[in-house]
């Protein structure tokens, strides 16, 4: 009986920590220019990140910054408030410390509701995990 409750409290533990890891990007910042809107530690193992982004979202292009381990960089899935989705094959290595190249979004500066990627840190010497922040481009394009 000890093994079961055990077992169910661990699975509860296990569930809540992966619902605390995705944390939402709250922008608040409205300004022109570069803005971090989340960021993820990644293992080795091919990994699937999701970032929500609300209030002041947004943006025209995206970018990744990468530190402490290269990171594969596969594909990218981009959700907007229209209900539109744009979906990018990557496929980039990025190394550490570096950047991706600048993402565009299609139909210029939109509403960005949620980025998922799919990643995974190459194998290195020291078998350090991977830190990669998620950028955005504001350009007030729309503004008067």
């Amino acid at each position: 009986m000890k093994k079961v409750i055990f077992m169910m409290l661990m699975t509860l533990m296990g569930t809540a920590s992966v619902s605390w890891a995705q944390k939402p990007a709250v922008m608040l910042n409205d300004q022109s220019g570069w803005h971090k809107i989340g960021k993820s530690t990644i293992d080795f193992t091919k990994d699937k990140e999701e970032i929500d982004v609300y209030m002041a979202d947004r943006f025209a292009k995206i970018k990744f910054k990468v530190t402490k381990a290269p990171v594969d960089l596969i594909r990218l899935e981009m959700y907007f408030e229209s209900g539109d989705k744009q979906d990018i094959d990557i496929n980039e290595t990025i190394l550490a410390p570096g950047e991706s190249k600048v993402i565009a979004l299609n139909g210029g500066e939109r509403n960005l509701k949620k980025i998922i990627f799919v990643c995974k840190t190459k194998p290195n010497y020291k078998d350090k995990k991977a830190h990669v922040e998620v950028w955005g481009l504001k350009t007030n394009a729309n503004k008067k």
